[in-house]
């Protein structure tokens, strides 16, 4: 018997033997899978695809990892308190080394001498046995102004206030980490007790948070970028002005630093036997020198005051210029050895032109930089109206600048007749202001007359 018939299965039509491929969108890219031609067969595609892994990936080998974003409060708390420490550590040091040569005092009072006078250089007044005592070591200062620089500099790194660099992020930063100052500051003064110098809480802490926020800001306007961005939207008047003023203080001052030094060295005979008056061994006469250098900052702005005419009290109702000197008992201090005994005369009435040289050295500055900058782009130098009007503006910069440096730099040295010490500050500021306008009006003009010259020759 024949085996059983199977049906035949029904047949696929067989497939077309080319199919219609879709040009690529580029040369030498793949065309599209056949059978799923267009849009419709990649949303197909994508539907019918595993669910994809949404963890994070894993950094390359050897590829950079990017840190994160610190907390602002923290960073400007471990900011504040390293500058604090570091501030603090010099004037323990310098201020235990003088306390035990003299073979009275424990390491407590060592540490807490170093508060009074870390909060000293702060410009804090302490309240003494002999009085208030309120002339601030300019140094201390300074070492504190750069360290909160750069901890507004780390702060603002660590938060990244450069990946959206705004004024109000910087000074974010700025009032974070001047608040941190501001509670050492409190705390220290509240570690001072009632036995020896002492110190207002309140007052300790708001003094020290300001001066944290204006040294902090800078160093986080800087670092961010927003110092570079304001820089670049000042008028270029006004931004060459500013520099102006600025050079021309900073002569000022380092004159001032010069002549300093050289009254010191000249009256060397005098400070020496101050220092060995004091007995206390070489140590502490190492540590009595410390701490006059410490006030070094203080006899460069006295001395640039005497050079621009106002000069300086040590006492009440004393006087200390270049025309008059009238002082009584001085304290056994080294840096007083080099006061004028009188009024100058002859040749040394040629210092008075110091002031006027300095400022014509940063007129010649000025006019130079400009011209240079011209030349640099193949554009036209710069008109006389604009020349003089940015070194017109430098006086008054400068004026300013050493007027805030005056007032700094003055303060009470105890009750009775050293209760006013230092120079007036707005009469430095006025005297700098006419002296450096007229030192750079005749530097920047003289220079572009020179040079004018010098290109029709």
């Amino acid at each position: 018997m024949p085996p059983p018939t199977v049906p035949d299965r029904p047949r696929r039509p067989d497939p077309p033997e080319t199919e219609p491929v879709e040009p690529a969108a580029t040369a030498g890219a793949a065309p599209r899978p056949a059978g799923r031609p267009g849009p419709a067969g990649d949303r197909e595609r994508r539907r019918s695809a595993p669910a994809r892994d949404h963890r994070v990936p894993r950094p390359r080998p050897g590829a950079a990892v990017r840190p994160g974003r610190a907390p602002l409060a923290v960073a400007a708390a471990v900011a504040a308190g390293w500058a604090a420490l570091l501030g603090y550590l010099p004037v323990a040091v310098v201020l235990g080394v003088a306390r035990f040569a003299e073979g009275s005092g424990e390491t407590v009072d060592a540490a807490r001498l170093g508060l009074a006078g870390w909060l000293l250089g702060h410009g804090v007044p302490l309240q003494t046995d002999a009085g208030p005592f309120g002339l601030p070591p300019l140094a201390i200062a300074m070492l504190a102004a750069w360290r909160l620089n750069r901890a507004g500099v780390h702060v603002s790194r660590a938060v990244r206030v450069r990946e959206r660099p705004t004024m109000g992020r910087a000074l974010a930063v700025a009032v974070a980490v001047g608040v941190g100052y501001g509670v050492l500051g409190g705390l220290a003064a509240l570690l001072l007790g009632g036995d020896g110098p002492t110190a207002e809480p309140v007052r300790a802490a708001v003094t020290l948070a300001g001066f944290g926020i204006l040294a902090a800001l800078f160093g986080a306007a800087r670092a961010s970028g927003v110092l570079v961005a304001v820089a670049r939207r000042t008028p270029l008047m006004l931004r060459d002005g500013l520099r102006t003023g600025i050079v021309a203080a900073l002569l000022l001052l380092g004159a001032g630093a010069g002549v300093a030094g050289l009254a010191v060295a000249t009256g060397g005979g005098e400070a020496g036997d101050m220092i060995g008056a004091y007995r206390t061994g070489v140590l502490g006469q190492a540590g009595i020198t410390l701490v006059s250098l410490g006030y070094a900052p203080n006899a460069a702005v006295w001395a640039a005051s005497y050079l621009l005419g106002p000069g300086f009290a040590i006492g009440t109702d004393t006087v200390v210029r270049t025309s008059e000197v009238s002082i009584g008992a001085l304290p056994a201090v080294p840096l007083l050895a080099g006061l004028p005994q009188g009024p100058l005369g002859g040749v040394g009435g040629v210092v008075l032109a110091v002031p006027v040289l300095a400022g014509m050295a940063a007129g010649w500055l000025l006019a130079r930089r400009r011209m240079r900058s011209a030349a640099e782009r193949n554009a036209a130098p710069p008109s006389w109206a604009a020349l003089l009007c940015a070194a017109a503006v430098g006086g008054p910069v400068a004026g300013v600048v050493l007027g805030v440096a005056a007032l700094l730099s003055g303060g009470p040295l105890g009750g009775g007749r050293l209760a006013e010490v230092g120079p007036a500050y707005w009469q430095v500021g006025a005297g700098a202001t006419l002296v450096v306008l007229i030192g750079t009006l005749i530097g920047a003009a003289a220079t572009r007359a020179v040079a004018r010259a010098d290109r029709r020759a």
